[in-house]
């Protein structure tokens, strides 16, 4: 499984309205690609501007796909509400209770 982290940084005040319209707009636009499995939406409690989005995928083939289909209109879709371009990270999970993955390790 694959993860992608995107840290965002919002206007003042505009982070109630980028997480609903990650909820309205984006999550419909993730469920639809292939290979998606979650999305969990982070906000700061001591810096509310501040937030994460990790969506899972089952490889990096279909986060990367992602990346390149929808992602710009997606960037286009919240830009107004940044102070800055979103980081976006990637990474293989090693371990998730939720996922119900465990990490191979060589002996």
């Amino acid at each position: 499984m694959y993860t992608r982290v995107v840290e965002l940084n919002t206007k003042s005040g505009k982070a109630s309205e980028l997480t609903t319209i990650i909820n309205d707009k984006v999550l419909p636009i993730l469920k639809k690609q292939a290979g998606f499995v979650d999305e969990t939406v982070l906000v700061s409690d001591t810096e509310p501007s501040r937030g994460l989005a990790i969506s899972f995928w089952n490889t990096k083939q279909d986060a990367e796909r992602y990346h390149q289909e929808q992602y710009p209109a997606i960037h286009e879709m919240i830009r107004p509400l940044l102070d800055a371009d979103p980081v976006v990270r990637t990474f293989n999970v090693d371990t998730s209770t939720t996922h119900k993955i465990a990490a191979t390790k060589a002996a």
